[in-house]
């Protein structure tokens, strides 16, 4: 009886932290009402063919924890001191392709975010540049890849074929 009574409790535990590492404690998108995206309106130069309109990366850490407590406050998730190196502060429009460095811009991306979206990032802004790929399209793109993780990898085939890589 006190056997089962043990293999009871540990099949309980195990399900239990199963359960507590499935579920991911960060936003896995920027969200549409805290980070609609907006674009750069006071410029540092001009890039690319179709002179897109580039600000220069300009995020305090005031700024920063400012968007990780908005996110905080509404979805209820921790980021502090002790998990912080997990994320970064991400322009949802990069800068590369027109983005500002407003708090409506910016949201704590985790790294397991990251290691997916920054490639295509990359290579849409290298798109851009050599005239490939307007800016509307990049950041169609763009938004597409961040609001869905699994379509990442064809639009990074499509634009690696579009660059003739």
């Amino acid at each position: 009886m006190r056997q089962n009574q043990l293999i009871l409790v540990a099949c309980i535990y195990l399900i239990a932290a199963s359960i507590a590492f499935a579920t991911e404690d960060y936003p896995k998108a920027p969200d549409a009402q805290l980070t609609p995206g907006v674009m750069c309106t006071t410029p540092d130069e001009f890039r690319y063919p179709e002179k897109i309109a580039y600000c220069d990366r300009d995020v305090s850490t005031g700024l920063k924890w400012a968007v990780i407590n908005r996110y905080t406050k509404k979805f209820e998730f921790t980021i502090n001191d002790t998990n912080r190196v997990d994320f970064k502060i991400d322009h949802y429009i990069p800068l590369c392709m027109g983005g500002a460095n407003s708090i409506d811009n910016l949201w704590p991306q985790h790294s397991s975010i990251f290691k997916v979206t920054d490639q295509l990032e990359e290579l849409l802004c290298e798109a851009m540049a050599s005239g490939k790929l307007l800016q509307t399209e990049a950041i169609q793109k763009l938004k597409a890849g961040k609001g869905d993780l699994g379509s990442v990898p064809g639009i990074i085939r499509e634009i690696n074929l579009l660059l003739g890589k």
